[in-house]
């Protein structure tokens, strides 16, 4: 994450934090179990440079181009060794959207909430995040009293 959102990251539980505006975690010599790339601003080549021998990389985000490197490239570079690199792509359903509902309630799952904002105020929320200062999700409701 970046400078700014370091504390926020912290308090979800976070182990270890890398600020990307300070530290490239491709170009040092530590290996990775695990990289979910969730804005991924890295072409493929670099996540794999920074893969453990047997180390996962998964693409959750990022610009077009990653993520076609990621479920394009990504299964061929998996069948040439133990390192496993591909996207993730995910089409709702019912039955996830309530598991996760179920988990919110439970306080097993922390959502973070940036602003709320009220369906009449549509364009606010969308000049809002195209900023990229959000900390957190920008929930429009979709209530007409609210």
């Amino acid at each position: 994450c970046s400078t700014r959102n370091i504390e926020l990251v912290c308090s979800l539980g976070a182990d270890h934090v890398i600020d990307y505006t300070q530290e490239d975690f491709t170009q040092n010599s530590q290996q990775y179990d695990l990289i979910l790339a969730a804005n991924g601003y890295h072409p493929i080549s670099d996540y794999k440079r920074a893969l453990s021998p047997e180390g996962i990389y998964v693409a959750t985000g990022g610009t077009m181009t990653q993520s076609l490197q990621a479920t394009m490239i990504g299964p061929f570079i998996s069948m040439a060794g133990r390192q496993k690199m591909g996207g993730m792509l995910v089409k709702p359903n019912k039955n996830d959207l309530v598991f996760i509902k179920e988990l919110i309630e439970a306080g097993k799952v922390k959502p973070v909430i940036d602003r709320c904002y009220p369906l009449s105020q549509a364009a606010d929320a969308y000049h809002y995040m195209g900023k990229g200062h959000a900390q957190g999700k920008v929930v429009i409701n979709m209530e007409q009293n609210s």
